[in-house]
């Protein structure tokens, strides 16, 4: 697999805030598998197949959600489906073997489609704080990472009721992951969007 860096945003770049945020919503054990997480599928299996639990979360790591953005699904039959799936999992593992962990955090950052143009974590931290991925503060990564679920649901723009909530749980996964503090969480959770939105053309 070769994939290059387009964008002039290297790891230390980014504020380790949305590193923080991303790792603690999408993938808690980030640091620890390599490519797929065989106890996160297990918990899946269990308590959302099984047990008909659907906020028991989904089994796809980081890695595995990269190999999905750089390789988007066509088929929509079942067989199609798996074959997808699978075909992540074999990517996943590669991509884990020939990159770092803070190389694939990149990698996954600059690729995500943030809407309005805003394609990476710079063109986004430009675009919805007019600032750039060092100088994001808790409550602005939290907000972008709550847009990685789903951009258009999570729009703050149309959605800003939405957008705040889902901030907010992401609040909630880095305290409980030792991210922050209760504190931390319940006053950064009071304050409101604080949008400095800044149209992008696709040229630039």
């Amino acid at each position: 697999i070769g994939i290059q860096n387009r964008s002039n945003v290297t790891y230390k770049d980014i504020s380790p805030n949305l590193i923080n945020a991303l790792v603690a919503t999408e993938d808690a054990r980030f640091y620890e598998h390599s490519g797929i997480d065989f106890r996160s599928l297990l918990r899946v299996l269990t308590k959302t197949v099984l047990g008909g639990n659907k906020s028991s979360g989904g089994g796809s790591t980081l890695t595995q959600q990269l190999a999905k953005n750089l390789f988007p699904r066509e088929q929509k039959s079942t067989f199609g489906t798996v074959f997808a799936k699978l075909k992540e999992w074999v990517v996943a593992v590669k991509l884990e073997r020939n990159y770092s962990k803070e190389e694939i955090l990149l990698m996954y950052l600059n690729q995500f489609d943030f809407l309005y143009n805003a394609v990476g974590i710079q063109s986004a931290s430009q675009v919805y704080f007019s600032t750039t991925p060092t100088k994001l503060k808790i409550e602005e990564a939290a907000m972008l990472v709550g847009m990685c679920k789903n951009p258009s649901l999570y729009n703050p723009m149309r959605y800003p009721e939405r957008a705040i909530g889902r901030r907010n749980t992401v609040l909630s996964q880095m305290e409980k992951y030792g991210f922050i503090d209760q504190n931390t969480r319940d006053s950064i959770a009071a304050i409101p969007l604080q949008l400095k939105y800044s149209s992008v053309d696709h040229k630039q």
